[in-house]
C-alpha cells in the first residue's frame, strides 16, 4: 500500500490537456478555492482530472449528478489508479419509498426500502479506505451530501486487532457485537462473524470475498489472516487489522444513555405542547413509536428509522448540519464537481425537497422534531465544507462562472476532431429534408440522434420514419438506466440506425458512430433548447470526423445565436490547431463493450457479446489485454460457481484467440 498517487495511462496529454493541467495544479497549489475546467465534449477531460489528481496528490472527492455517470467515472478512474483506493459512493437504494403524511386524504406511507448489498459494502468500502489511507478517490452522487454519522464515533468504535496484542475472546465478540456485527456460525455474510473455540473468523462490512480469521493463543492474538470466504482458503498474513462498525450510525456505548435519555426529554415536551392544544391523537401516535424505538435502541443499539435520532446520537445542537461522507475526509481534499451545470444545481435542491416532506411528519405525531435535523446538507453549508473545487463542464453554469477565480479552457482534442458544423434550415418540409439526411448517413454506415420536444412528436416520427424503411428506435424516460444503455449500445452497434429522443443531451452520452444531430424546434425557447442545452447537445456530434448539427427554426433566437457562436469560436480554434501541428482528424475508436460495463456497478446486468466489426478493427495487443482480463474474470466465475457465466467468458475467450 503507498500514499502516493500513481498514473498508468498508455496516453500521453495531448492538445490542450498538457496547458490545462499545469494552470489547474498551479492554482490549486496557490490556494484558489473554486476553478473551471472549461472542457469540450470529448476532449479527455476525465484523463486531465487524473493528471491533476495524480500531481497535486490529496484525498479527492468527484461528484457526479447520476449514479451511472458516477460508475462510468468510477471504472475509468480504475484503470487510471489501479494501485490506487477508487471507491464509488452512490445512495444504496434499488427502490426507496420515503417516510410520508398526506393530511388532506390522512394518508401515512411508511418508508419501504430495498438495499442494495453490493452498493451498501462499497460505501462502506469508501469510508473505511479514507480513515486507512491519503491515496483515496472517492466518486459519488449527490447521495455524499446526506446525512451520516459521526467519524469520529465511527473511528473510535473500530475494533484494531494486532499481533501478540492481548486480548480476552469474550471482549473480541462483545467489541463485535457492540459495532453492529451479528453472529452467524452456519450463514457467513457481510457484517457477521462466526466462532469456532479460539477461531474468529470476521466479514468485514466493505468486503465479500475475503474475510478476516482471528486466531487467539490463550488470550493473546496469535495470528490475523485473510481468508476467501467461500473456499476459507488462506490468501494472506496481517500484522494488524481494523474492523470498522457495520453501520455509519454507530454510537459509543456510554454515551447512548444519554441520548436516550435527551429522545425522552424532548419527548416529554412535543406531549406536553400536543396535548395543551388539544391533539390527542398526535400525541398518542407520537409516543408509542418513540417509546418503541427507545426500546429498541436500549436492548440491541439500533431501530427501524435510526437516522431520525442522529442529532442525539451524534451530539449535535438543533439546526447544526448532519455529518456527511464529506467530514471523513482531512482537511486539505480536493473536490472535483463533474457536469457542474447540473451537478451544482443538484446539490442546491435537495434540502427544501426533504424538509417540506418531514415537516407534515413532525406536524401529525409520526416524528420528534429532532427529526428535521436528519437532512441533506443546505448549500451554504455544502460551501462551508469544501476546501477546493475544479467544476468541470462544457457548458458552466452562472455559478461556477461567478466564483471561479481561474477558468481554464481545455478546446482541443488529443483526436484533432473539431466541433461539428452547424447549419440552420427552414421548419417548412423538415422531415422529408431530414429523411434525405438520415438515407445519406445509413449509406455510409453512420448514425443519428433527433432531438424533438415532446413525446407525441416523437412517437410521430418514429412511426414515419419505420414507414419509410428506417430502422428506427425511440428513447423515453420510462426506460430504466440498463435498458437504456442496452439501447445505445445496439445504436452503436448497427442494429438501427436512428434514435429519436426528448432529451439526448444526457451529459456523458459517448457515441463516435453519431455523425449527424438534428434538432426540431430549435427556436422554442425552454429548458431543452437553452445555449447551454443546445450545446450540450451539438456536442454528441462531436465524436465523429463527419459530425454535423442541423437545427431546424424559422427564427434565430439568442440562445441559438449564443450556441452557435461558441461552437464556431471553438470550431475555429480547433481546425487551426490541426493546421498548425498537421494533425489528421479521426473518429473516436471505442469497444461498444465499455458502454455497458460502465453501469455495471450501478445496476446489474452483465453482458458479454462482442461486435464482429469492432473486433476487427482493435489492435492485437488491445485483444490480448481483452483475454487476459476475460480470463482472470473466468477464473472468479468459477471460483465463485458461477458457471454459467464462466462457460460465457470461456466461449468469448476462444473466438478472441482466434482472432490473434
Amino acid at each position: 500500500m503507498t500514499d502516493k498517487f500513481k498514473l498508468v495511462s498508455e496516453y500521453k496529454p495531448k492538445g490542450d490537456q498538457p496547458k490545462a493541467i499545469e494552470q489547474l495544479v498551479d492554482g490549486i497549489y496557490s490556494g484558489l478555492p473554486f476553478q473551471t475546467l472549461l472542457g469540450v465534449t470529448g476532449s479527455g477531460k476525465t484523463f486531465t482530472m487524473a493528471n491533476v489528481i495524480a500531481e497535486v496528490n490529496r484525498p479527492t472527492l468527484v461528484i457526479a449528478h447520476n449514479k451511472t455517470l458516477a460508475a462510468q467515472l468510477c471504472s475509468e478512474f480504475k484503470e487510471f489508479f489501479p494501485e490506487n483506493a477508487v471507491e464509488y459512493f452512490v445512495s444504496y437504494y434499488d427502490y426507496y419509498q420515503p417516510e410520508a403524511y398526506i393530511p388532506h386524504t390522512d394518508t401515512y406511507i411508511e418508508k419501504d426500502a430495498q438495499i442494495n448489498e453490493e452498493i451498501e459494502k462499497l460505501r462502506h468500502s469508501a469510508t473505511a479506505a479514507l480513515l486507512e489511507r491519503r491515496d483515496v478517490i472517492i466518486v459519488a452522487s449527490v447521495s455524499c451530501i446526506y446525512g451520516l454519522g459521526s467519524p469520529e464515533d465511527y473511528k473510535n468504535q473500530t475494533l484494531s486487532l494486532r499481533v501478540g496484542q492481548v486480548y480476552d475472546r469474550d471482549a473480541i465478540l462483545r467489541k463485535l457485537v457492540n459495532i453492529q456485527y451479528e453472529r452467524n456460525d452456519v450463514n457467513f455474510t457481510r457484517g457477521t462473524f462466526r466462532v469456532r473455540g479460539d477461531v474468529i473468523e470476521i466479514l468485514p462490512a466493505s468486503l465479500t470475498e475475503k474475510a478476516i480469521r482471528v486466531e487467539l493463543f490463550g488470550d493473546e492474538v496469535d495470528r490475523i489472516l485473510e481468508i476467501d470466504t467461500l473456499t476459507g482458503e488462506i490468501l494472506g498474513q496481517r500484522k494488524h487489522v481494523s474492523i470498522f462498525p457495520a453501520t455509519h450510525y454507530i454510537t459509543a456505548p456510554d454515551y447512548l444513555e444519554t441520548a436516550i435519555r435527551n429522545i425522552e426529554k424532548e419527548l416529554e415536551e412535543r406531549l406536553e405542547e400536543f396535548r395543551s392544544q388539544g391533539k390527542l391523537l398526535e400525541a398518542q401516535r407520537l409516543e408509542q413509536r418513540t417509546r418503541y424505538d427507545l426500546e429498541m435502541i436500549r436492548e440491541v443499539g439500533f431501530c427501524t428509522g435510526i437516522e431520525n435520532y442522529s442529532r442525539h446520537l451524534t451530539g449535535r445542537k438543533p439546526g447544526e448540519p448532519p455529518y456527511t461522507l464529506l467530514d471523513y475526509f482531512p482537511e486539505d481534499y480536493l473536490v472535483i464537481i463533474d457536469e457542474s451545470h447540473v451537478t451544482v444545481p443538484q446539490i442546491g435542491g435537495m434540502y427544501e425537497g426533504d424538509k417540506s416532506r418531514k415537516t407534515s411528519l413532525v406536524e401529525h405525531g409520526f416524528r420528534l422534531p429532532s427529526a428535521l435535523d436528519n437532512r441533506p446538507l443546505r448549500f451554504e453549508e455544502f460551501e462551508e465544507k469544501l476546501n477546493q473545487v475544479v467544476f468541470v463542464s462544457a457548458t458552466p453554469g452562472p455559478y461556477e462562472l461567478e466564483h471561479s477565480r481561474k477558468i481554464v479552457e481545455q478546446i482541443i482534442r488529443p483526436t484533432g476532431l473539431v466541433d461539428p458544423e452547424v447549419e440552420v434550415r427552414p421548419v417548412k418540409g423538415q422531415i422529408d429534408d431530414l429523411l434525405d439526411e438520415i438515407r445519406t448517413r445509413v449509406e455510409r454506415n453512420e448514425r443519428v440522434l433527433i432531438t424533438t420536444l415532446t413525446k407525441k412528436m416523437a412517437e410521430d416520427l418514429t412511426d414515419y420514419f419505420r414507414e419509410a424503411g428506417l430502422k428506427v428506435r425511440y428513447l423515453h424516460s420510462e426506460i430504466k438506466t440498463i435498458e437504456r444503455m442496452e439501447i445505445l449500445r445496439e445504436l452503436r452497434l448497427g442494429v438501427f440506425d436512428v434514435l429519436v429522443g426528448i432529451n439526448l443531451l444526457r451529459e456523458g452520452l459517448d457515441l463516435p458512430e453519431v455523425s449527424l444531430v438534428a434538432i426540431l424546434d430549435a427556436d422554442k425557447e425552454g429548458f431543452l433548447r437553452s445555449d447551454r442545452s443546445l450545446i450540450q447537445t451539438m456536442g454528441r456530434a462531436a465524436r465523429n470526423v463527419n459530425g454535423k448539427v442541423i437545427m431546424y427554426a424559422d427564427t434565430i433566437t439568442g440562445s441559438m445565436r449564443r450556441a452557435i457562436d461558441e461552437t464556431n469560436r471553438r470550431r475555429k480554434l480547433q481546425i487551426e490547431y490541426n493546421r498548425k501541428h498537421n494533425i489528421t482528424p479521426q473518429t473516436v475508436q471505442k469497444s461498444v463493450r465499455d458502454v455497458i460495463e460502465a453501469t455495471m456497478v450501478a445496476e446489474k446486468g452483465p453482458e458479454y457479446k462482442l461486435s464482429q466489426k469492432k473486433v476487427e478493427e482493435m489492435p492485437k495487443s488491445e485483444i490480448k489485454r481483452l483475454v487476459q482480463e476475460l480470463e482472470k474474470e473466468m477464473h472468479d466465475a468459477a471460483k465463485a460457481l458461477e458457471f454459467e457465466r464462466a462457460a460465457v467468458l470461456r466461449d468469448l475467450i476462444i473466438e478472441l484467440k482466434g482472432k490473434l
